[in-house]
């Protein structure tokens, strides 16, 4: 028997809105996008440099809002920079997202200047800006993974079961979101880097999520039922139509736009899977009775 008493829940389920999982997305969006920026940069790509830097710092913007919509009240965030404590994958994130802020924000910055300025000035601008593209590029793998960490580090059970998985699953899914910023952004004739960071990423995020739907015993069920089963199947179906186009629309701009915008909605829908199985194994007392009876 795995019903608790009075057939309630044994674990409260986790309270987060849907601000989360949104969450989840942007922040992978603005690691994937710096990763693009930095490589763009470094390759002499101009305008999958400047489409990836000012996704970066718009993504980055909206994760944060997401959050602190989440937490209720502004200030919390601002109290959570008042203590850095390494054991807490809440903390390290929180300090995370604010050097990578630092970093986005100057590089974008740099972005703005007059293409017609020349000169010591336009060199300092582009040095900065260059400086800044790879240190938010630095911490973008620390960015994209840390959130994977904290999901994990609950007791929700078929999150905290996937926690050798989740990291993978979420860096795939935000290499291939930044790949989709390239793809619809820059030219065809500079989408070689974005292209190839699209099928990895969708490579890895299916490696992961395959082994997450498969590999966990009982705890696996709830991401092959329910809702999260259909999102996690859409985002399947998603990311591999954006990794084919990827591929195929080497000189279409349109085929490459439409790329992106399946790996973008595939990404999304992968975080809205993740986050929905969660939430449905918390909820149901045979995930928290079973495994630890050994029944599962």
């Amino acid at each position: 028997m795995s019903d608790s008493y009075y057939g309630r829940p044994i674990l409260k389920a986790p309270v987060w809105r849907h601000d989360i999982p949104a969450y989840l997305f942007t922040g992978g969006l603005a690691a994937g996008s710096a990763l693009l920026a930095a490589g763009a940069d470094l390759t002499g790509r101009a305008r999958t440099r400047r489409a990836a830097r000012l996704a970066a710092l718009g993504a980055l913007g909206a994760s944060t809002y997401f959050l602190i919509n989440d937490l209720g009240r502004p200030e919390r965030f601002h109290h959570m920079l008042r203590v850095a404590k390494p054991t807490s994958p809440m903390s390290v994130g929180t300090w995370i997202l604010t050097a990578f802020g630092g970093a986005a924000g100057l590089a974008a910055t740099a972005e703005a200047r007059p293409r017609r300025w020349s000169g010591p000035a336009a060199r300092l601008t582009d040095a900065a800006g260059r400086a800044a593209g790879v240190g938010a590029a630095v911490l973008a793998p620390g960015l994209a993974t840390y959130t994977a960490v904290l999901v994990a580090d609950t007791a929700v059970p078929s999150w905290h079961e996937a926690r050798a998985d989740l990291p993978f699953a979420f860096a795939g899914s935000a290499l291939a979101s930044g790949a989709a910023v390239g793809l619809i952004g820059a030219p065809v004739q500079e989408g070689g880097p974005a292209r190839a960071l699209a099928v990895t990423g969708v490579a890895l995020e299916l490696a992961a999520t395959h082994r997450i739907e498969t590999g966990l015993g009982l705890l696996s069920e709830p991401y092959r039922t329910g809702k999260a089963a259909r999102l996690l199947r859409a985002a399947r179906a998603l990311n591999l139509a954006g990794a084919a186009g990827a591929l195929l629309g080497r000189r279409s701009r349109v085929v490459s736009a439409l790329s992106g915008a399946a790996l973008l909605a595939g990404s999304l829908a992968t975080r809205f899977g993740i986050f929905e199985a969660g939430v449905a194994s918390a909820k149901d007392p045979k995930y928290v009775v079973d495994p630890q009876r050994g029944t599962a």
